[in-house]
């Protein structure tokens, strides 16, 4: 291949990557202009709808007032909340999705439980283990196991039955068959699972200290409500947004990595 058909080829590919950022861009861009034309114009109260620019200097002016403290505590809180509630997830999907007396035992209960509002159980956690910490992180695991436990029990159900033979022709045992040939091969289910129960981890988050927390995101947004100081809520909204995005993010990267293998359909750019 010479010097030109090599600049052929792969000037399409620069041409169609380029445009990605900008186009994840202009929604966002646009509603934050045309609130700030709102805003200023009078149309909206500003009372109601602080304009974008009043946001970021709330945020700045946060950033010195123990700004970061609130982060790093609900940070913390969805990652302790989160592992907790994905790993018993895991587990307890790959016990009901290998074994029918499991599932007949656990799956109708769970299904039940799943149905429950997230807001319902913060009584009764409050009422077993007081305004501490505990609750808290009980109630992002419950908010996170769920999806996983789904995407594992679908995820390890949908494995190709000859998948299975060929472990049990190498004489697999059950945890190695499990741990060898159904997780990985139950990997794509799983961490779709994993990725909608780290969303769920942060609502759930800011549910359990709206109720009883004196730090976090959370904890702002109660108290913005509190002051009628509506840039407080809005910039705790664009911090809780900002985070969630980053985390999944990240763990869409991780699944990338681990996915690698995977030949399947990707959207096509068009011209």
């Amino acid at each position: 291949m010479n010097t030109r058909s090599l600049r052929l080829a792969v000037r399409p590919r620069l041409r169609l990557a380029w445009p990605r950022l900008p186009l994840g861009l202009l929604l966002p861009l646009s509603l934050l202009v045309l609130a700030e034309v709102l805003v200023r114009g009078g149309v909206v109260p500003a009372n109601l709808l602080p304009a974008p620019s009043q946001v970021v200097e709330t945020i700045i002016w946060l950033g010195g007032h123990g700004l970061a403290g609130h982060v790093v505590s609900s940070s913390l809180r969805v990652l302790l909340g989160f592992v907790a509630g994905a790993t018993l997830g895991v587990v307890l999907g790959a016990a009901v999705a290998v074994s029918r007396r499991t599932e007949a035992v656990l799956d109708p209960t769970l299904q039940a439980l799943r149905a429950i509002p997230s807001l319902a159980w913060v009584p009764l956690l409050l009422l077993w283990f007081g305004i501490d910490e505990t609750p808290k992180l009980v109630l992002i695991a419950i908010g996170a196991f769920f999806p996983v436990y789904m995407g594992a029990v679908a995820g390890i159900g949908g494995v190709d039955r000859k998948l299975v033979e060929v472990g049990r022709l190498y004489r697999l045992g059950q945890l190695a068959l499990l741990r060898r040939v159904l997780l990985p091969a139950a990997l794509p289910s799983l961490m779709t699972g994993l990725r909608n129960g780290l969303g769920l981890a942060w609502m759930f988050m800011v549910a359990a200290e709206l109720i009883a927390a004196s730090r976090g995101l959370g904890y702002l947004l109660s108290d913005g409500r509190e002051t009628s100081r509506a840039d407080i809520v809005l910039a705790a909204i664009v911090l809780l947004a900002m985070l969630g995005k980053a985390s999944d993010a990240a763990m869409r990267a991780l699944e990338k990595h681990w996915l690698h293998w995977r030949d399947s359909f990707a959207p096509q750019e068009h011209p």
